[in-house]
């Protein structure tokens, strides 16, 4: 079975990269903004625009209180979510291996929180609040008490979610660390509930691919990796992670 091959892989495995989307948090009840259950479907915004173009860097920097309030909207559609069984078994095969990554396209901060130390949250963080102006930075577990456009404290410039928005570059510390680490090599890629749409995501599956290197995918839909990797498991993160760990920690 796929599934006892990823198991043997992973078992044998002294270095690993977890590369996450959104599938990896739907069992925690976290909506998309698009597509089946999702926050907007194909419908327009309030002020008749795609939910892409008002989550844009431009329209943050020309009206950030459009920006905010589909923010706002968003963070309370996943207020009360809770990390799954899925942030909790890649932190527990973290522990199996000598050196770990997770690069996720979440912005839950679920991996965090699940114990996973060697996170690079490639599109932010939505519980960390920064200052367009000042160095002024803070955690919030919620946005219950941020206004509709909140202020810097500091300096009464605009605050924003560390978050990228559509259209924004993506951080280049983070992109130089997920280079460092790929540059290093591992001896097992593993993509999990993401539809692997961008080059960034897709390219270090494929590339371990091309080496050689043992690749895994867990996802009930094909996507543009699917033919490329070693073991393709047809499943939920939760269920496809949970018997990987049932099989290499016998009793977990």
């Amino acid at each position: 079975m796929s599934i006892e091959r990823a198991s043997a892989l992973l078992a044998s495995a002294r270095s690993a990269l977890f590369i996450t989307g959104a599938g990896v948090s739907a069992a925690s009840g976290i909506p998309t903004y698009r597509g089946i259950g999702g926050l907007y479907g194909e419908k327009a915004t309030d002020e008749g625009i795609a939910i892409e173009e008002a989550l844009s860097g431009e329209m943050f920097q020309r009206r950030p209180e459009v920006t905010w309030k589909y923010v706002h909207q968003i963070e309370r559609a996943c207020r009360g979510a809770r990390l799954n069984a899925a942030h909790a078994a890649i932190a527990r095969l973290e522990r199996r291996l000598a050196r770990c990554w997770v690069l996720t396209q979440n912005v839950d901060g679920f991996h965090r929180g699940a114990g996973s130390t060697n996170v690079i949250d490639i599109h932010g963080d939505l519980h960390r609040i920064l200052c367009t102006r000042c160095p002024y930075e803070a955690h919030v577990d919620d946005y219950a008490e941020l206004a509709p456009r909140p202020r810097c404290p500091a300096c009464a410039a605009v605050l924003r979610p560390d978050v990228v928005l559509f259209g924004e570059m993506l951080p280049l510390e983070k992109v130089e660390i997920l280079r460092r680490e790929l540059a290093r090599g591992f001896d097992v890629v593993v993509s999990i509930g993401t539809s692997s749409l961008f080059p960034y995501i897709t390219r270090p599956v494929l590339e371990a691919a091309h080496s050689g290197v043992p690749t895994i995918e867990i996802n009930p839909a094909l996507t543009a990796i699917s033919t490329a990797v070693s073991v393709r498991l047809p499943m939920l993160a939760v269920e496809a992670l949970e018997g990987i760990l049932s099989r290499i920690e016998p009793g977990s």
